[in-house]
Parts: C-alpha cells; structure tokens; sequence
C-alpha cells in the first residue's frame, strides 16, 4: 500500500489540538481530525497525521496549499484596501470583471460571496429579463434531475435531493425540477412562462454526471428558439477542472448567464454573475447588491487565480492528466470488483461502489486519502489541479487498498 511521500513536519512536534466546547451550529457531519496546516496536495492534522487530498475543499483549492504565488498574491492584497462597499470604484474589481468578461462569452460580471448566491442572483436577473421580454407570466425556472445549485430557498427548489428539500417545504415557487432528457425539457419549456433553463455542465453532487456535448447544443437550440434563457451553473466544473477554462466550451456553446464560486478567489469566499449584455440591460439599479461582493480584498486575489487556472500549459495538464486518471480509475474497477462504473473529465471524476460510499471514504481517510461522496454510492474525486501523476497514482493505491478491505 503507498505511503504519503511529502511529511510536511515532524509529527512529534506538531502541536495538540486544545479541548473546545461545541458551539457551532451541528449541521456538518465533520471528520474527527482538526486540520491545521498544508503543502501541495497534502493536509496535515493536528496530531501531526498527513493526507492526500483528492477533495480540494470541494472543489476549491485549485492550486493546492501554501501556493507561493497565492500566498503572495494574499500578501500583497493585504497592503491595500480589504473593504469599502460597491458605493465607491475599485480597481481590483473591475479588472477582474474585465478579464472575466474577456476569456468567456460575458460582458458583465456581478460579484458575490458563494455559489448559492450567484445562483439565486441569475435567477433574479434571468426573471428581470423575462419580465421585460415576456410580461409577469415569463418566470419560470427549469432545472434538471440530478442538480445541485444551492441550499437558499430559491436554489434548493432548484436542487434535486430530497433530504435536502423537505424539511424547508414550502420552496420559492415557479421553480421545478424535470428529467435530464431533451423530449422532457421541449415538453416543459413553454415560450410565454418559462423564463430560463439551468443547467451543470458536469453534474458534481448529483453523481459527477457529464452532460453530453450533443444534449447541451440540443438545448441551447431549444431554448433559443423559445426565447428562454440558459443559466450554465459552473461553480464546481468551472475554472480550469474539466481542461478548459470553463466547461461550456466543451460543446462549442455559449450560454446566456453562468455562475462561478469555489475555486475563484482561492479559498475566500467569492461568487460571480456573468452574463450577455442583452441580458444585463434588463437590471437597473437598485435591482440587486451585495454588501461584500467584489471588495478589493478577495477580487485582488481572485484575479491572480483566474490568470493561473488560464494558463494553457496548466488547462493542458489537467486535460492529459486528468484522462490519464480516468484510465487509471478505470483500471483499478476492473482489478478490484468493487466498482460498478468510472465517469469524468479533467479532475473530476465519479466511481460507483457496490457499497456505500460512505464507508468508502471513511476507510480511505484512516489510510491517509481524502475522498468526498457524489450521492450513496458514488465516490467523487476532485484533486487540486497542480497534483502530478506521481501523487495521484499514491493516491489510487490507497483508495485501492480501502475498496478491498470492504464486504464482498
């Protein structure tokens, strides 16, 4: 079995996490170990343990832990302004919005501080336009079986996990959920009420499930042609996961909104609109705001990171190390039996175990490999974007010992 490679310090003088009451609200079912300290693709705890991480904060440390470049970039940040309110200019801003605008389909950018929030955004700006276009009745939103948007009441109506949803019944209305087929969507798209469709790219909660390039066309087509807008919601498979910059270009399309979180701002909390000008000429102001989005602070450090999940040498990295992963995922459910099927692209990955994930990922974790679940049986790999054959062929030996010291 592989061993981690890279101690990051001596685990005797790690220092003893101190006894603290609870006070946090219980509504993350936390791992035992407290985290303090990271370098690359591998976390250290407090009792001085070390793991290789393949969850990446869910999607967030594109470039790993104690980056050099971020942390300069943190740094530097830190000598200017952190916060002054979108009352006032600010350059850091703008010149990401710019930069945004300029390597993706979008004119305007709004900044805010999460995923869900720039997910509740679009639907708000999506419904501005369609009541422009379409009068109070163009209002609906359409998203797919399998989403995740988000946890706030207008994206859990949009999100399709059960467990998630009925206990805060009822959601916002005019929001529903259909299959993820195109019959289904030309169905339920209606040009006088539906006001926008949303959709993942590749699904991450709902099973790391990659829409197929010809079904995202289809309904690009389809919703052109109704005069419906198309939200691609890229807040997991954005920013470099997939080999491309954003996962839309995959299928030669271009939407008329898209959302980006996670990764964005290199682990402070960012999330973005970004959008056509059509789109944007439907917002006055006043329409909609966030206190913090877009501050100096983070949108200083964000555009480092956008500049280096750009880079074309680290977008093709991921493209061939990410296939090569593929295969490897590939191979070990073959040796072992344990795997019933292997799907992805880039570094993020799913693989459906006979058991349940969670066990899975709890015997994986006590041999030293981070796992995140996609659902009861599905495992979800999403690696920062800087991990080498070398660490994630590690990391495949642990997760291979893990699967065979379950039932069967």
């Amino acid at each position: 079995m592989a061993t981690l490679a890279r101690p990051l310090t001596d685990a005797a003088a790690a220092p003893t996490a101190p006894a603290m009451p609870d006070a946090l609200l219980p509504v993350y079912r936390r791992a035992p170990m407290e985290m303090v300290d990271g370098a690359g693709i591998t976390l250290r705890d407090a009792d001085g343990r070390s793991y290789l991480d393949f969850t990446s904060g869910i999607a967030v440390n594109a470039l790993g832990y104690g980056d050099a470049g971020l942390r300069a970039a943190l740094h530097a940040a830190a000598d200017g302004l952190l916060h002054v309110s979108n009352l006032f200019r600010t350059a850091p801003g703008e010149r990401l919005a710019a930069k945004l605008a300029a390597r993706s389909f979008a004119d305007r950018v709004f900044f805010c501080n999460s995923g869900a929030e720039a997910n509740e955004g679009a639907f708000k700006i999506a419904r501005r336009w369609a009541r422009a276009h379409g009068g109070a009745a163009k209002h609906e939103i359409i998203a797919v079986r399998g989403s995740f948007h988000g946890r706030l009441f207008g994206t859990l109506a949009a999100t399709d996990r059960p467990g998630y949803r009925t206990p805060f019944r009822p959601l916002a209305g005019g929001i529903s959920v259909v299959e993820r087929d195109l019959d289904t969507l030309r169905a339920a798209i209606d040009a006088e009420r539906t006001a926008a469709v949303i959709l993942e790219p590749v699904q991450g909660e709902g099973g790391v499930r990659v829409l197929e390039p010809a079904f995202l066309r289809a309904v690009r087509e389809l919703t052109r042609e109704r005069g419906v807008l198309l939200i691609l919601d890229e807040i997991q498979c954005g920013l470099g996961r997939t080999g491309r910059l954003f996962g839309y270009e995959h299928a030669g399309v271009e939407p008329d909104l898209m959302t980006l979180a996670k990764p964005l701002a290199g682990g402070l909390p960012m999330g973005a609109v970004l959008m056509t000008e059509d789109v944007a000429s439907a917002m006055q102001a006043g329409d909609h705001g966030s206190t913090f989005g877009g501050g100096p602070f983070v949108a200083a450090v964000a555009e480092h990171v956008l500049d280096r999940v750009s880079d074309p040498a680290l977008l093709q990295h991921v493209t061939e190390t990410g296939r090569w992963f593929g295969e490897q995922l590939q191979k070990l459910a073959m040796r072992t039996g344990r795997v019933r099927a292997v799907r992805g692209v880039g570094f993020m990955w799913g693989a459906d175990t006979h058991e349940g994930a969670g066990a899975v990922v709890g015997r994986a974790r006590d041999a030293g490999l981070l796992l995140v679940t996609a659902g009861d049986h599905t495992l979800r790999f999403l690696p920062p974007l800087v991990a080498t054959r070398e660490e994630l062929g590690a990391g495949l030996e642990l997760l291979d010992g893990a699967l065979r010291a379950g039932p069967g």
